[in-house]
């Protein structure tokens, strides 16, 4: 469907909130035109380049620092092939090992939150304290060779930002703060630690995990997939920023795409903006494209009623999406009042399968009380249970495109303007791989 009408998105003045979220778009850079090669998506040698090139290599979302409030809270996360313990110390430090038993390699812990003293070998009985080290080896006497030099379990780089504890697989690798330099100062506007997690679900897909993170990186599909997503935000007129490893698109909520007719009346999708903010539908008066601004006024104005401080949020984020990829495979979807954080995960052996993660958080107002922390809900493969209209329409989607990439007729991916955040994705990738 072709563009029928255009419109220049009103941006928030950065002069308003000088030490708010950047807001600077970037230079546009030239990556080319040519076709991304589907075997990045089929290839169990390419899975295995990734795994040994970038998630081995780069820092990893592991949880958020409120789900292991106490000492002994430890959450286990798996990626790929391997399985984490992320711990709360009797310090109050936070400390992530790799999950194995350094006897006969039996993972000590499930996928899930728990709570221990210490972890004991469920095969033999080694026990490790809340630190890695050795409490106790059954029969020690009967191992001519001692106890492993090594001390106890395999310690692993683990750092906190922006409420959220991460590791990487990488002895050696670079700060946290380096790796995400280019971000510094764009999430901390939005106080993610006001924000309470309501939901974590994770989901078995049968796609590549890129796959998933391209359905979130670009707005193209938003017309075809989305259609009743035409009567709620522009789908066209989109900031796109491309940093050196990350990127962002900002995309504005609470306007008709360009790609509908104006309408006389203010379409069900805009009403509910408008009561979700407090303002009723029939009082409104203005155009149907001055909803966005009207919203921005109208929570600004009643921020300190609502128990809320947008103090250090620009107008626009007060309704749009600031949509983040953080390399290689978090998606953050910020918003004013909540967060919707996807995790993309590869498959342990199976390039054409990934783990999904959905991580959702609601801003708290001031005086209320929180929420207890959602329990996990894992979805299998095949599984029915929603995790949302516009997830769902994106699911459904990339079974199929998985199996399209692995016929014989298509060569990769043919790329527009509006999906370039995908092509620097793997520009990083090739980076990454190439260094």
């Amino acid at each position: 469907m072709d563009i029928i009408r255009k419109q220049t998105v009103k941006r928030s003045d950065p002069e308003k909130h000088p030490g708010g979220t950047p807001l600077a778009k970037t230079p546009r850079v030239d990556l080319g035109t040519e076709v991304i090669p589907k075997d990045r998506y089929t290839s169990e040698e390419f899975m295995e380049l990734e795994w040994e090139k970038i998630w081995t290599k780069t820092w990893l979302l592991g949880c958020r620092e409120d789900q292991i409030p106490e000492p002994g809270d430890f959450i286990c996360t798996n990626i790929g092939r391997e399985s984490v313990l992320i711990v709360r110390q009797k310090n109050n430090e936070i400390k992530a090992f790799h999950n194995v038993c350094m006897h006969r390699g039996n993972r000590l812990a499930d996928e899930g939150l728990w709570h221990a003293e210490s972890f004991v070998c469920g095969y033999h009985g080694w026990e490790y304290d809340s630190d890695g080290t050795f409490v106790d080896i059954p029969d020690l006497d009967t191992f001519q060779q001692g106890k492993p030099p090594c001390g106890g379990l395999a310690e692993l780089p683990c750092d906190t930002w922006v409420s959220f504890v991460w590791f990487s697989l990488n002895t050696e690798v670079e700060p946290l703060e380096e790796y995400v330099r280019d971000l510094a100062g764009h999430f901390e506007p939005y106080h993610f630690e006001r924000m309470a997690m309501t939901r974590w679900v994770t989901a078995e897909w049968n796609c590549n995990w890129k796959a998933a993170v391209d359905a979130f990186a670009e707005a193209y599909h938003t017309a075809t997939t989305h259609p009743q997503l035409r009567w709620y935000l522009d789908d066209f007129d989109i900031q796109i920023d491309l940093y050196d490893k990350h990127s962002r698109y900002l995309i504005a909520f609470g306007l008709l795409s360009p790609r509908v007719e104006s309408v006389g009346e203010i379409p069900p999708p805009l009403k509910f903006l408008l009561s979700d903010a407090g303002i009723d539908p029939a009082s409104y008066e203005g155009p149907v494209n001055g909803i966005r601004e009207a919203v921005q006024k109208h929570k600004r104005s009643t921020q300190n009623e609502q128990g809320k401080d947008f103090s250090e949020l620009h107008d626009d984020q007060l309704t749009d999406d600031y949509n983040y990829l953080v390399f290689p495979g978090v998606t953050f979807n910020t918003h004013s009042d909540d967060l919707m954080l996807y995790r993309h995960r590869p498959h342990p052996s199976d390039p054409n399968k990934c783990l999904f993660d959905v991580w959702m958080f609601e801003l708290i107002p001031e005086g209320e009380e929180w929420p207890k922390l959602p329990k996990h809900d894992f979805r299998p493969e095949g599984s029915t249970r929603s995790l949302g209209l516009v997830i769902d329409q994106d699911a459904a989607n990339l079974a199929s495109v998985q199996a399209g990439m692995n016929s014989s007729a298509y060569p990769g991916l043919w790329l527009s303007e509006q999906e370039i955040r995908l092509r620097h994705f793997h520009k990083t990738i090739t980076d990454f791989i190439e260094s």
